[in-house]
């Protein structure tokens, strides 16, 4: 008899558990983490790395009766242009495969998306037939074969050439548009293809970088810089002139670094935001933009990449009532992931929850977020005070900075509030000799904290073209495996040439977590005035998991390559 959690199920989540590919809690979780996201439960399977793009294409097929076609036999030059928009197939992730007289196949993921039958339907009025193909095809496709013009090179384009880009995309603000600006719409169709092409890619961050005779702009995706495009160096100055209007940066100004930010709406419930930060360098204005996507930023904690006990002593120290958990690591090693993980999951309606950040990264609904303000007086420890008087349960402080900081946030945890909060350290036993250092009591560190959480992201391997290397023993022994972890150890490589489903044999990214637990025997050795060293000795009697360690986990498990777990704990 179906529970009344399993009736709420969609009829393609039923047919994944009967076969057996999910089960039932994966499902109920799926479909609800989708509908939050409002995206369709096979893109969230497939994104998630739950079930592949196949399995679940080979199940909708059978169960929908619906067609199935492997985009990898379609000749693309074949697929007709122009019938729909750009916008159109990008908003439900479908495309007019062929046509047949006044028949229109269109290839989709989702056997259930009649939206997007329906709309193509009325803009080419023709009869609109579903086709079912993989997922990752079907985005591959749409990148490579729809929207081809966006990533040809333009290393050796000239301002007259620059007239043929076009773009279909939101303006960011109203703004005063003069007959400089006019001349420069070129420049601003570029940038906008730029920053469109870096969100398809899931790239975190854009630089434009000006050099004496060359003009380079990079990505960087899943931790790593790679170059994207060369266009001409004389426009260099036009195209920072335009990131930093977008920006509401002052344009005069060249001299000085400058912060600003802005948001491009995709759709009407899809925005990006975007840090923007200059610099002033021998040849010009360096540009960085960070893209935060609010989508990808609230994850599940089933996709964080927790082995299963560091998941459960995850969730105990979050649902204290009182006390601290610190997250350390580098820029960009997933802190901010980590933190909005454990707000989302103690977002409900019995707590108070108040965050103060630089700046807020994500909006939520339900939680008080206050954006740190300098020049009006709002620190962290300004807000930290107001939070206290307004009745807090859950507080987190986006980084602590300075003593003032630390010691309100460790009254606040001694007294019946939970605390989160970051620290830039390398290791998390580092991270309580740092708050002695910064000249908080040893007593009131021992008493406060909880869980110390060290973190790193390294590069998943491709699932598809991941291949398989014999180590000699003793070099693994050398790299750090134990006894234990060679009785059936498999370990992979990346393929450097890569696929279709990857870059140079990586496809996402893979937490590694060293998470302390701060013991009442650790607590005596901090109150005695115990270095880091002792501290780790401890923690690992006790079980903790270096990042190493964790990371030796991960390539035993295939996810990811030995050569990535070395480049990525190098400094540990």
């Amino acid at each position: 008899m179906a529970t009344a959690s399993s009736a709420n199920l969609n009829v393609l989540a039923k047919y994944l558990i009967t076969n057996g590919v999910i089960d039932e809690g994966t499902a109920l979780q799926a479909q609800r983490t989708a509908q939050e996201r409002q995206m369709s439960l096979i893109s969230y399977l497939v994104d998630a790395h739950i079930v592949d793009a196949k399995t679940i294409a080979m199940a909708a097929a059978i169960d929908f009766g619906v067609p199935l076609i492997d985009l990898a036999l379609v000749d693309k030059e074949a697929i007709p242009r122009g019938l729909v928009s750009e916008k159109l197939i990008n908003k439900h992730r479908a495309v007019p495969l062929f046509r047949r007289g006044d028949r229109l196949y269109v290839a989709i993921a989702d056997p259930t998306n009649t939206t997007a039958l329906n709309e193509f339907r009325f803009h080419t009025g023709l009869k609109t037939h579903a086709v079912l193909v993989e997922e990752n095809k079907l985005l591959q496709i749409i990148e490579d074969s729809i929207n081809e013009q966006e990533t040809v090179s333009l290393g050796d384009l000239g301002d007259s050439d620059l007239e043929e880009i076009d773009i279909n995309a939101e303006p960011t603000e109203q703004e005063n548009i003069t007959a400089s600006d006019a001349e420069d719409a070129p420049i601003v169709r570029f940038v906008h293809k730029i920053i469109l092409d870096a969100i398809k890619k899931g790239v975190s961050d854009i630089h434009f970088e000006p050099y004496e005779k060359v003009y380079r702009i990079r990505f960087r995706k899943d931790g790593i810089l790679y170059e994207t495009t060369s266009p001409p160096v004389n426009l260099a100055s036009r195209i920072t002139a335009r990131i930093k209007v977008m920006s509401r940066l002052d344009i005069s100004e060249r001299r000085i670094p400058q912060d600003g930010h802005f948001n491009m709406a995709l759709t009407k419930k899809h925005a990006i935001n975007f840090r923007v930060s200059t610099c002033p360098t021998t040849y010009g204005e360096k540009v960085v933009i960070r893209i935060l996507d609010p989508s990808k930023l609230q994850l599940g904690i089933e996709q964080l990449g927790y082995e299963p006990h560091q998941q459960q002593l995850f969730m105990e120290t979050i649902n204290r009532p009182q006390g601290m958990l610190l997250v350390t690591g580098p820029t960009g090693s997933g802190k901010t992931v980590s933190l909005y993980t454990a707000l989302s999951i103690l977002n409900t309606s019995e707590r108070n929850i108040s965050t103060i950040e630089d700046p807020v990264e994500i909006q939520i609904p339900g939680i008080n977020q206050v954006n740190v303000n300098p020049k009006a007086g709002m620190d962290f420890s300004t807000a930290l005070r107001a939070f206290l008087r307004q009745d807090p349960d859950v507080i987190m402080v986006g980084e602590v900075r300075d003593l003032e900081t630390a010691e309100i946030a460790i009254k606040a945890a001694q007294t019946g509030h939970f605390v989160l909060s970051t620290l830039h350290t390398n290791s998390a036993p580092e991270t309580l000799t740092r708050l002695l250092n910064m000249g908080v009591a040893s007593y009131n560190i021992a008493t406060s904290v909880n869980l110390i959480i060290a973190q790193r992201l390294a590069r998943r391997l491709c699932t598809v073209c991941k291949i398989a290397v014999d180590i000699p023993t003793n070099a693994l022994y050398e790299e750090g495996f134990i006894d234990e972890d060679l009785a059936d150890i498999h370990i992979f490589t990346n393929n450097t040439r890569g696929c279709e489903h990857c870059r140079n044999g990586y496809n996402g990214r893979v937490g590694l977590y060293e998470m302390l637990n701060v013991t009442p025997e650790i607590g005596r050795i901090i109150m005695a005035g115990g270095n880091s060293m002792e501290i780790a000795q401890k923690a690992i009697e006790q079980g903790m998991q270096t990042l190493r360690r964790a990371g030796l986990v991960k390539v035993k498990q295939g996810i990811t390559s030995l050569e990535e777990i070395n480049r990525v704990t190098e400094d540990i």
